[in-house]
Formats: C-alpha cells, structure tokens, sequence
C-alpha cells in the first residue's frame, strides 16, 4: 500500500501571515489536528500542541500570536509512491506523527498516524511503542 492510498488530500493549509486562531480555525473547519504552513512554498507545520506551547509561553491572546511563531519548520515530506511502511520509518526515525506529501514541488497531501492506524492498525502501535510522549497534549 502506498501513502497516495491513505492520505488526506487536498493537504490544510494556512499562510505565514496567519495568527494561531486563523489556524485553529482551518483546523476545526476540515476537522484535522494540523495545517501545513504556507508562503510560495511549505515553509512549517503546526499542531494543535503547537499552538496550545507557543499561546502557552506568549502569554497572550491567540489571535495576536502569528502562526509562525508555534510551527515547527524542519518539516519531513514523502512522497506519493511512499510505501506506508517506509513513512511510518519516516515517522518513528523523526519522533512525528504527520508527513506532508510532495510530488514534484506540489503539496497534495498530508499523511499521519491515524490514516494509517485507519488502515494499517498493527503499523500504528509500532509507532506508538517507539514515540516517546513529550507531554499529556501531544497528538
């Protein structure tokens, strides 16, 4: 089985001029846990824990906090033909749970721990004997 089988398409985006609630906003309306962060290309990703650490030490209001400020930027990608098993490698060998998927330059996706615990159980509780939790929040 390849990612292209399994992930959620068209990958949720935000622009890097948003704020933590403009990205908390995409993430309820497409009811995903994560947005890619976009300019003219990928430039991060950020989480719900993302966003709940970076409000957390601002200290401030979240629609004052720019979305970059809580993304993470050293962002791992796969690619489409990836078979699940070697993005779930991917996934074990970063401590992550989400991998946007690039074809060429183009993002079409985003594939994470639950498409495939969706469709590959077994592989899922590989990754969680080997991820180890930062904290209560982490998803």
């Amino acid at each position: 089985m390849q990612v292209t089988d399994i992930m959620s398409a068209p990958a949720v985006t935000v622009k890097t001029d948003a704020t933590l609630y403009d990205a908390i906003a995409v993430m309820l309306e497409h009811s995903v846990g994560s947005a890619v962060v976009v300019d003219d290309w990928m430039v991060g990703i950020i989480t719900r824990s993302d966003i709940l650490r970076a409000a957390y030490a601002a200290g401030s209001e979240l629609d004052s906090i720019p979305v970059t400020r809580g993304m993470s930027d050293d962002v791992v990608t796969t690619k489409p033909d990836t078979s699940v098993r070697h993005a779930l490698e991917l996934m074990k060998a970063h401590d992550i749970k989400k991998l946007p998927v690039v074809d060429d330059l183009d993002l079409v996706g985003v594939v994470t721990a639950t498409d495939i615990a969706q469709h590959q159980p077994e592989r899922v509780r590989e990754l969680q004997n080997t991820i180890e939790r930062r904290d209560d929040w982490t998803d």
